[in-house]
């Protein structure tokens, strides 16, 4: 098939190794649980340490914090793989890709030290809580507030649409702690959640898709965090941090969506082969069969653009505008291809036994979080 004739560039015998051992994981942890996880919205809390284990956490974060010292081209093995088994439930991007690598990035030695390791074990799940009711991809308009007391940090606030919020032990909070305008009043606090006075669990909420994966909204009531806890030690620093943090984000966004547009070519092109309509396969017909090769022709060109930003990031060369761009561009492919994908498979398409319908429901998400799409065209605009 053309999809397997090609090969991603910065594959190596490495990556070769850890996709197979992140397959057979998936297969054996995840597959089977699918169902049960999704009717209990989360993952087991015994399967992030599981997943610990077998080395797939933090695995780009450096050895001496307990991570794999491996890079980003490793997180988007497992991410691609967690793609082709219509993984939706495991929010590791968020605990691994992302929250691991603002404490790694910007934390303090003590910090690394203190939260790195649990994380990578899986002993701790990590969240970020930056959106609220009423900020959206406008951070600078965050609300929730952490005043300084003494050696505390005083913080009432909430957060929604919260990955990890009901596993969550480690949890960055964006919060302003000044009435500097815009970005430069919002430093970036991590809260050790287990048993903290103040902190509340809200409403697990109920998406289009994704069921099984852990999303609820945040409090804080009067929440007392050590300032010891300030990411970095410095007030004031969130909005460039989370602007050298946020291109990775939209990097591995795109890796899904590639990865899930080509899944959903495969399962269409294998429905296609077997299920018959007027005494012939569905592949039979020219019209099945230009569909599935225009998805696979927009599959393909997304993983191309997928491998040319992850080794451009790989090599430390990736721009806000790059990420951006392959982020809107990646989704939006997902969501076409998936679409069509779905209609191959007529109204089996359309329950949720089948991978392609959670594939379809998953989708739409993707053109939203990380950014909406229709702000990355703008960021994506202003680098022209």
């Amino acid at each position: 098939m053309i999809l397997d004739d090609y090969r991603s560039p910065w594959l190596t015998e490495d990556l070769d190794d850890l996709q197979q051992l992140a397959r057979t994981f998936l297969d054996k942890e995840v597959v089977p649980n699918q169902a049960r996880w999704a009717e209990q919205h989360m993952v087991d809390r015994d399967f992030w340490r599981a997943a610990g284990r077998a080395g797939l956490l933090c695995i780009s974060i450096p050895e001496e914090y307990g991570g794999g010292g491996a890079t980003f081209a490793h997180e988007a093995v497992i991410a691609a793989e967690q793609a082709h088994v219509a993984d939706d439930a495991w929010a590791n991007s968020v605990h691994s890709t992302i929250v691991a690598h603002y404490i790694n990035a910007f934390g303090t030695q003590e910090q690394k030290l203190r939260w790195l390791p649990g994380m990578a074990s899986g002993e701790l799940v990590a969240a970020i809580a930056m959106t609220e009711p009423t900020t959206g991809s406008d951070l600078q308009r965050v609300r929730t507030r952490a005043v300084r007391d003494g050696d505390d940090y005083i913080i009432n606030g909430s957060k929604t649409f919260i990955s990890n919020g009901t596993h969550c032990d480690v949890l960055i909070i964006v919060a302003r702690t000044s009435d500097e305008p815009g970005g430069r009043g919002l430093s970036l606090i991590v809260a050790d959640t287990q048993d903290l006075p103040g902190f509340e669990r809200g409403r697990v909420l109920e998406k289009i898709g994704m069921h099984g994966q852990d999303t609820r909204e945040l409090a804080f009531v009067d929440m007392r965090i050590p300032a010891v806890n300030l990411l970095g030690g410095v007030e004031g620093h969130a909005f460039q941090q989370l602007m050298e943090q946020l291109p990775q984000e939209r990097l591995i966004i795109a890796v899904t969506a590639a990865a899930t547009a080509e899944t959903a070519v495969r399962h269409a092109i294998a429905y296609a082969k077997e299920r018959e309509a007027f005494g012939e396969t569905l592949l039979s017909f020219q019209n099945t069969r230009f569909v599935l090769a225009e998805c696979a022709a927009d599959a393909l060109a997304a993983r191309t653009l997928v491998d040319s930003c992850i080794t451009r990031h790989v090599a430390g060369e990736l721009d806000a505008a790059g990420a951006s761009l392959a982020k809107f561009w990646c989704t939006d492919i997902q969501n076409k291809v998936v679409d069509r994908c779905l209609q191959v498979f007529g109204g089996y398409g359309y329950m949720m036994e089948y991978p392609i319908a959670r594939m379809f429901a998953a989708a739409r998400v993707q053109k939203i979080y990380g950014g909406t799409n229709e702000i990355m065209k703008e960021l994506v605009a202003r680098a022209l």
